[in-house]
């Protein structure tokens, strides 16, 4: 059976024609209204006896499952709470979500999420997205026939390799694509049925899971190599086929094989790979707003990136970008950068530079008379000592790396450092805000990957940003799905980071990103931002200003019960599959 959709207009709710009834229509969340069904619709759709006879409104629901939020006892059993929520009536869980942003984010992504990925095969409860084993590798296009809705805007797809800075996560890792969706449609409004999660379970090389007699996924080490891309291409190659022209994010693949298959797909279909693109773009938009508060320019720091994967390559990449973008040569923004991966500084002499870190790998010459540790290598103590650098970003996954004698030497040659801990979950944070406040004597910058409260310092309140891809990827989004774009440029995410920064610099006096409360204006505006880059990038048909913001207001989605009515002459009870038109 098919829904069909009217968007509602001048402040009428969507109507949506569906021939389904009875207990198929209570089973399909996007539509289901519980007790709200009224009872017009109650009768229509044979739901007569299958509800309590009291007709509640929204208000009335959502007070009752906060009260039933507020007494689990830990963050991972309100995790699994808001998860169920969202399985069985999905506007409901959204408008909790927006009701309680601040409370509730953490919960559906990190850093929540990190355990619920290492728990999954603990506590699944009800199927969502597409699972593609290796195996069956010659079914792609049957599995993908398999979604539950037939029109998608947005895949996000994960191997579960390197899941966030808790490394292989195999089947698990399906838990990082059920969250970026849910942050698609909760901070960019794209509409939930319009998603679809997907895990490419090529195996797992963790042990806990392998021994794990409870683990749901495919039972096999890691396939690697040719086998592995092509396993992935059959994946890419498919969604070309059966779903052209959705966008496609890569999420939380392994740091060799994140950058290679985003330079193999970026000019064959529209997709990006968030935890390079979205969060260098984010941290731009951090680092600009760093800058108005300390009074100097991008060209003016020095900046050490602890990490040298592909989240910090698209860091430096970025923020080299932006300074060849206002003049800089290539040559002198690239020695603006210093990364070091788990040996130490990055560097031509060192042996082992990947390709896609050659751009900032240092020469050696200029390290001479530099101080090496026993392996040959010079560690971030050293660097930090040498560079004396203006700030100082993590995203190594090493918890507690950002040692008190680092930050006070850096400290005492920068008046305002910027030291940015970005390493999920909270467990894996290079640093916490606290220590970082109070090492600096209260001058420091900071914001963070995962939530961490204000920090109260000699009677004042210093706030900490969240520096977290989802203030960026919800609108760019947005922006692409209005556009129609056909491919996700650089220029994009460099507009995305120009228009958050704009919007923080309207929040002065804070933290160097806006509040979450305001994520669905930031989406709104970045999608805008977006849009117009896409069209002067040549990869959208032109649109004048005042269509591209009718066309962002239509592609956003809002968790309001829609009006129902029957598809046909009367509702179909049977269990036949919905699909979204």
């Amino acid at each position: 059976m098919q829904f069909q959709i009217e968007r509602g207009r001048n402040g009428r709710r969507d109507i949506v024609k569906t021939g389904l009834g009875g207990f198929h229509l209570l089973e399909t969340p996007v539509y289901n209204k519980g007790t709200a069904f009224p009872e017009d619709e109650r009768s229509t759709f044979g739901l007569d006896g299958l509800l309590p006879p009291h007709v509640t409104d929204i208000g009335e629901q959502l007070e009752r499952t906060y009260h039933e939020f507020s007494f689990k006892p830990s963050a991972m059993e309100k995790h699994i709470y808001l998860r169920s929520l969202q399985d069985r009536n999905e506007v409901l869980f959204y408008r909790l979500l927006l009701t309680h942003l601040e409370e509730m984010m953490p919960l559906v992504y990190t850093p929540c999420v990190g355990d619920a990925c290492r728990h999954f095969s603990h506590i699944y409860r009800r199927p969502r997205g597409l699972f593609v084993p290796f195996p069956e590798r010659d079914d792609i296009d049957a599995i993908l026939a398999n979604r539950a809705f037939e029109d998608v805007d947005v895949v996000v797809v994960t191997d579960g390799e390197r899941i966030l800075g808790l490394g292989d996560q195999g089947a698990g890792g399906m838990g990082i694509p059920i969250g970026k969706l849910s942050l698609y449609t909760l901070c960019g409004g794209i509409h939930p049925a319009r998603t679809l999660p997907v895990l490419l379970d090529a195996g797992t090389d963790n042990p806990l899971s392998l021994n794990d007699p409870h683990y749901l996924g495919w039972r096999h080490t890691r396939i690697r190599g040719e086998e592995y891309f092509d396993f992935v291409d059959r994946f890419v190659q498919s969604v070309k086929r059966t779903l052209p022209g959705v966008l496609l994010q890569f999420e939380d693949f392994s740091r060799d094989n994140a950058s290679l298959l985003l330079d193999r797909y970026r000019n064959e279909l529209c997709t990006f790979n968030d935890d390079i693109q979205g969060t260098a773009a984010v941290t731009v938009s951090a680092m600009l707003a760093a800058m108005r508060q300390t009074g100097t320019s991008l060209a003016d720091q020095r900046v050490v990136l602890y990490g040298a994967g592909s989240a910090a390559v698209g860091i430096a990449g970025q923020l080299a970008d932006e300074l060849v973008a206002t003049g800089t040569p290539e040559s002198e923004a690239v020695r603006r950068f210093w990364l070091l991966n788990s040996k130490g500084l990055v560097h031509d002499g060192s042996g082992g530079v990947l390709p896609f870190q050659r751009r900032f790998a240092r020469d050696a010459a200029s390290l001479h008379g530099w101080t090496a540790s026993e392996d040959g290598c010079y560690k971030l103590d050293e660097v930090v000592r040498r560079v004396r650098p203006t700030a100082l970003i993590g995203v190594s996954g090493q918890p507690g790396s950002f040692t008190e004698e680092i930050v006070r030497e850096m400290a005492r040659h920068v008046d305002r450092p910027v030291v940015f801990p970005l390493s999920n979950p909270t467990s894996k944070a290079e640093a916490t805000p606290e220590d970082l406040v109070s090492w600096t004597e209260g001058r420091v910058i900071v914001a963070t990957g995962s939530p961490f409260p204000p920090v109260p310092y000699e009677g004042r309140t210093i706030g900490v940003s969240q520096c977290n891809n989802s203030y960026v990827f919800p609108g760019v989004g947005l922006g692409v799905v209005a556009v129609k774009a056909k491919r996700v440029t650089q220029s994009m995410f460099m507009a995305a980071s120009a228009e958050l920064a704009a919007f923080a610099k309207e929040c002065p006096g804070g933290p160097v990103l806006p509040p979450l409360t305001a994520i669905r204006d930031v989406s709104r505006r970045i999608a805008a931002a977006v849009g117009r880059a896409a069209i002067a990038a040549g990869v959208a048909d032109a649109l004048e200003d005042a269509e591209l913001a009718s066309r962002i207001d239509e592609a956003m989605w809002h968790p309001e019960y829609p009006d129902l009515e029957p598809l046909g002459a009367s509702a179909d009870r049977s269990l036949a599959e919905p699909v979204v038109r």
